[in-house]
């Protein structure tokens, strides 16, 4: 698949230190699930890595040679702040990323905000396997055979036309960048501000304003790797910020760093 690092914080470093893939799942999962992301590394020291994360849902499967047999785990959207994992030694992690929006299919008893900033094992929520069926494999078409055999079974039998909605509307925000304010979103899908935030709180597990703000620092994480060429206050200005101080804040808040010290590639 198509490389693409937004949300990594120093992208070079960590894929320099890791073996870092993305895979399509089988067709009938593709609506449901964006992608499945591969790492596996052999490291001499301890290594943390750093995301600021999309409004996704995670499940994975995990093994760190040195730290016992392999697991899973559930990862609501990580909403406090940026995502840091801390790895060592020998291991490998397979990853499945749901679309915003269309990860409460699979769970429809409880709203996705139920599952926000939390890290849970998977058989809280899916069916119990042994994750060394994923894990274990050589190759990544058999690991990403092995996920598409789990869930699989688990599509559901017809479509959330909810689900649906508020995957088209993170969409938008995601690619385009006039969408700036909740109420003209609400609007343009013929609902109140209101129900905007419940579908979103029920379907993707954070409000509309945090993933437009969070799509925007994305996109400055990505200029700030090349901030020698970047107007700032044109940038500011373009993802709907009144200044270019504003950015900054925003920028500094969630990334623990302003933009004049990211690394740059």
């Amino acid at each position: 698949m198509e490389r693409d690092t937004r949300g990594i914080v120093d992208p070079d470093t960590l894929l320099t230190a890791v073996r870092f893939r993305r895979h399509e799942p089988a067709p009938p999962l593709r609506p449901y699930v964006e992608n499945y992301w591969f790492i596996d590394w052999d490291l001499p020291a301890p290594y943390a890595s750093h995301v600021v994360p999309h409004p996704a849902v995670n499940l994975t499967f995990q093994w760190e040679e040195a730290d016992g047999p392999p697991y899973g785990e559930l990862t609501g959207v990580w909403a406090p702040g940026l995502y840091t994992r801390k790895i060592g030694g020998r291991g490998r992690v397979c990853g499945v990323k749901f679309r915003p929006g269309m990860f409460r299919p699979f769970a429809p008893d409880r709203p996705v905000s139920a599952w926000t900033g939390r890290v849970l094992p998977y058989a809280d929520v899916f069916p119990a396997t042994d994750p060394a069926a994923v894990l274990t494999p050589a190759a990544d078409h058999d690991r990403a055979a092995a996920l598409d055999t789990y869930l699989l079974p688990l599509v559901p039998a017809a479509p959330d036309p909810q689900a649906e909605l508020a995957r088209g509307l993170v969409a938008r925000i995601r690619a385009e960048r006039g969408v700036r304010r909740v109420a003209g979103l609400a609007a343009d899908g013929g609902m109140s501000v209101r129900s905007l935030q419940r579908l979103f709180a029920a379907y993707v597990g954070v409000s509309p304003k945090w993933c437009v703000l969070r799509y925007r620092i994305h996109e400055a994480v990505e200029a700030a790797a090349h901030r020698d060429t970047v107007d700032w206050a044109a940038l500011a200005a373009d993802l709907g910020y009144a200044d270019q101080a504003h950015l900054v804040r925003d920028f500094t808040s969630t990334v623990g760093m302003p933009p004049t010290s990211y690394p740059t590639g």
